[in-house]
């Protein structure tokens, strides 16, 4: 008995200690394999930054969908047992840039759009239709001669409003000339001194066009699976203070599988023009009349969380 307990003994450790063995081989291969991957990595990411270095046009857009739909019929333990709701959104950013020795021009799209439905089958005064949210449109054009590596005299068009809603009321269109900074690849600064923000609005006595400076810094990336956008977009008025307005931006997208992966996207704005135009509408007649000088300018934000799809 004590012979077979020893033996026993001994093939337990011995497999012990082949299965220890085999482990560490295969970390071993694991690790050299892992190495040789970085390196081909690094060497795949130096020729693509090459290829990025060469003029010509560079075209791309990514994106992000979000959506939900639901039905209840004879659910009675909320307030609406008989419902129908939904939500959808979408946004794109979409950019087609042409790249010089001696000039760039720079193309940018960007559009957040979302509607929701919320039904109450029980009732007629509710609608059944889906409705806007969510309603973000951006597109711009910046065009550079360039002074140095980093530096160009550079001109911007920029135009923002609404598509779904009161299309272009209000809407914005900066047009001014200035310089861009270009510290480092796929960042862009943008300082124009000499910047007129004209403003297209039914209500006359709120929104207004004034002179002023511009101030836009983009950072576009691809790294691997990650798709990243940040933008900030912002105007200060040299007539009045109450005119001037910023918008930040980002969007964020991880591929999971071939085009199609999660995304991220919120944005973040203050529009005391807006702001007061807004609260207005609102006035029902009790208390102060809304103005500049007593309306509430919160900080406007948005977000949506779906999938993505890169185009």
């Amino acid at each position: 008995m004590t012979k077979k307990l020893l033996f026993t003994a001994l093939l337990t450790l011995s497999m012990v200690f082949g299965f220890s063995q085999t482990k560490e081989e295969l970390q071993a291969q694991k690790a050299e394999k892992q190495a040789e991957a970085d390196a081909a990595q690094a060497e795949a990411d130096a020729l693509q930054a090459q290829i990025d270095a060469l003029p010509g046009w560079r075209i791309g857009a990514f994106g992000t969908i979000g959506g939900s739909l639901s039905n209840f019929n004879n659910w009675y333990a909320q307030g609406a047992p008989n419902n129908s709701s939904g939500n959808i959104g979408f946004t794109v950013n979409g950019y087609a840039n042409l790249i010089q020795e001696k000039f760039f021009w720079r193309n940018a799209l960007t559009t957040n759009l979302n509607w929701t439905k919320l039904d109450n089958e029980d009732i007629d005064t509710d609608s059944d239709d889906f409705e806007p949210t969510t309603d973000v449109f951006n597109i711009s054009s910046l065009y550079g001669r360039n002074i140095t590596k980093k530096l160009a005299a550079s001109a911007l068009a920029e135009y923002r409003t609404t598509i779904l809603d009161n299309f272009n009321d209000p809407g914005y269109l900066d047009v001014g000339i200035g310089v861009t900074w270009t510290p480092i690849q796929n960042l862009i600064v943008v300082v124009h001194p000499l910047n007129y923000n004209f403003v297209f609005a039914d209500n006359d006595a709120v929104f207004e066009s004034s002179l002023g400076a511009k101030i836009v810094a983009d950072y576009t990336r691809q790294i691997g699976a990650i798709n990243f956008k940040t933008n900030l977009s912002a105007f200060q008025s040299y007539e009045d203070g109450d005119l001037s307005n910023w918008t930040w931006t980002n969007s964020f997208s991880y591929t999971l599988w071939k085009m199609i992966g999660v995304g991220f996207d919120f944005g973040l704005r203050n529009n005391k023009q807006e702001a007061l135009n807004f609260a207005l509408a609102q006035f029902d007649g009790n208390g102060d009349t809304p103005t500049f000088d007593n309306v509430d300018n919160d900080l406007q934000s948005y977000w949506t969380f779906g999938l993505s799809y890169k185009f």
